[in-house]
C-alpha cells in the first residue's frame, strides 16, 4: 500500500513524481538565502561565469521533462503486467531493493560512458554537451539543463535501460527515479551544507561534480548520478580537497594523483 493508491495509478506517479520533485527540491535550494558560508562558488562567480539566464535554463529543463514524460508513458504502456482487473503484483520489498540497486549500477554505467564520449567526441561536445557546461557554476534548478538530444540519450534512455534491465514495476520506479532526481539536483546545488546525507554516504557528490564543471576538471569525474566506480576503474577519477575561503564558503580544489 502506498499513499497514492486509489487516487492515481502507479504509471501516472512514475511519469510525474520525478518532475514535481525536481521543481520542489530544486526550488527549495533556489529560495534559500545566499548562505555564503557554505557556497562552493561566490555569487559574483555565478553571475560572471554562467553564460545563460535562469529563464532559459527553466525552459530547457521543461523541454527535457516533456520528452522524459513521453518516453516514460510509452515505456509503461509496453511493459505493463497488470491483470484483467488492472492490478500489478508487486514483488517483495527485498526484491525491490535489489532491483533499485541494479538500476543504480546500470544507470551509472550508461551515463558514465555516454557522458565521457560526449566529451571525447569534439562534434558532440561542441554542438550538444557544451550546452550543459554553459553553467560553469552549477545550481540546483540547472541540474537537468541540457541540449534536448543529450537529455534524451544520456538521462531518458539511460533511465529506460535501467528500468528494463532491473525488471522493476512502475511502482518501484516511482521511488527509484524520485531518488535519482533528488540526487542529481543535490549534485548541482553548489552548496556544501553540514549534515547533507549525500555528502556523507556518496563520494560522488556536490563537490565531486563541481570539479567536473571546472575547466581543469572537464576530462575527469564523469560519473553520475550515484557512484564514482567507473572513474576509479578507468583512470578518470580526480580527487579534491575542500578549502575554506577567507571571505567565506568553500572551494573544491583538484588534487592530482
Amino acid at each position: 500500500m502506498v499513499f497514492w493508491e486509489g487516487y492515481v495509478s502507479d504509471e501516472v506517479m512514475g511519469i510525474f513524481a520525478p518532475i514535481v520533485i525536481y521543481w520542489l527540491y530544486g526550488g527549495f535550494y533556489q529560495l534559500l538565502p545566499p548562505l555564503d558560508g557554505y557556497r562552493l562558488h561566490t555569487r559574483k562567480e555565478e553571475e560572471e561565469k554562467n553564460l545563460l539566464s535562469l529563464s532559459k535554463v527553466v525552459k530547457g529543463v521543461l523541454l527535457q521533462q516533456l520528452l522524459q514524460a513521453a518516453v516514460a508513458h510509452a515505456l509503461f504502456l509496453l511493459t505493463s503486467t497488470a491483470d484483467e482487473s488492472g492490478i500489478t503484483i508487486q514483488p517483495s520489498i527485498p526484491i525491490q531493493i535489489v532491483q533499485i540497486i541494479i538500476g543504480m549500477f546500470v544507470m551509472d554505467t550508461w551515463q558514465y560512458f555516454m557522458h565521457r564520449y560526449m566529451h571525447q567526441n569534439k562534434f558532440l561536445y561542441r554542438h550538444v554537451h557544451s550546452q550543459h557546461h554553459r553553467l560553469v557554476v552549477p545550481y540546483a534548478i540547472g541540474a537537468l539543463y541540457n541540449h534536448p538530444l543529450e537529455g534524451l540519450l544520456l538521462d531518458t534512455i539511460g533511465g529506460a535501460i535501467a528500468f528494463l534491465t532491473s525488471g522493476m514495476t512502475a511502482r518501484t520506479s516511482v521511488f527509484f527515479f524520485s531518488f535519482a532526481t533528488v540526487k542529481t539536483v543535490d549534485d548541482h546545488c553548489g552548496l556544501w551544507l553540514p549534515g547533507n546525507i549525500f555528502h556523507i554516504f556518496f563520494q560522488n557528490n556536490t563537490a565531486y561534480h563541481d570539479i567536473h564543471h571546472q575547466l581543469p576538471g572537464t576530462k575527469y569525474n564523469y560519473s553520475q548520478p550515484f557512484f564514482s566506480i567507473w572513474d576509479k576503474i578507468l583512470g578518470t577519477h580526480m580527487p579534491y580537497t575542500l578549502v575554506k575561503r577567507p571571505e567565506g564558503g568553500f572551494e573544491a580544489r583538484l588534487v592530482k594523483d
